[in-house]
């Protein structure tokens, strides 16, 4: 019996990288899953890899705007139970540093991976409440406590969702729902991949571990904050750099 049988999961930015693994992962453990992102062709194409793996179902969604976030959740409830688990995966950069960034740039990397990230939680949270279960866990960044070159848009985003995550855990631990982050260091995504190999390597080699993480890495990290293994871990973020910071 795997580890999360019998619960359903929202995984956002599910199309690739670590939503991906996360999604895949989860099927593994036994729960049914509802994968979405804003690229559908890519999101269609990882539902049906996924669909040897368990119950998946897909569904594009601007997670920032509130009534396709609403739509989604909706969706989930009426076809696959729930939801139990919400993974906020999703999120974007738009890098350049402060001074010769636009500040469309800035709102639209808060947008999507802050406000995205509360909008989803508002959509879920009802759900929960009624059942009086839920596991929520947010995506930060290592980016958040050391910052990072021309991402100060990117890092004020995901310091604001470690802050969020604290507030969140305080208020709804009464209704059985724990709020958590994960803070993943540097991961081999199809982002990171575009990087050229030597600067990859040299980067690596500045890393306790020497290489880059992998997306199934994080995934498990993930899983264990949705399994009841951390049942009584709340309001708090787990790194997963392998000891960069």
């Amino acid at each position: 019996m795997g580890r999360l049988e019998g619960r359903t999961a929202i995984v956002t930015g599910a199309a690739g990288g670590i939503g991906l693994a996360t999604a895949e992962k989860f099927l593994e453990e036994g729960a049914a899953v509802m994968i979405c992102d804003v690229e559908e062709d890519r999101l269609k194409a990882a539902a049906e890899a996924l669909s040897a793996k368990g119950k998946v179902l897909w569904q594009k969604a601007d997670i920032s705007d509130p009534e396709e976030a609403a739509a989604l959740v909706r969706r989930t409830a009426e076809e696959l139970g729930g939801p139990d688990i919400l993974i906020n995966n999703a999120g974007i950069t738009r890098d350049a540093q402060l001074y010769k960034m636009e500040l469309e740039q800035f709102e639209k990397v808060i947008r999507v991976n802050l406000i995205g990230t509360v909008v989803m939680c508002k959509a879920v949270i009802p759900h929960m409440m009624e059942h009086q279960y839920g596991r929520i866990v947010n995506c930060s960044s290592v980016s958040a406590l050391a910052g990072n070159f021309g991402q100060t848009n990117y890092a004020s985003s995901k310091g604001a969702i470690w802050s969020l995550t604290r507030s969140m855990g305080h208020e709804l631990g009464k209704y059985g729902i724990t709020v958590n982050a994960v803070i993943p260091g540097a991961i081999e995504t199809p982002m990171t991949q575009a990087i050229p190999d030597d600067i990859r390597a040299k980067k690596a080699a500045t890393f306790p571990m020497r290489r880059w993480g992998s997306a199934r890495e994080v995934a498990n990290v993930y899983c264990f904050l949705a399994s009841e293994e951390a049942s009584y871990v709340n309001a708090t973020s787990l790194v997963v750099d392998g000891g960069y910071l």
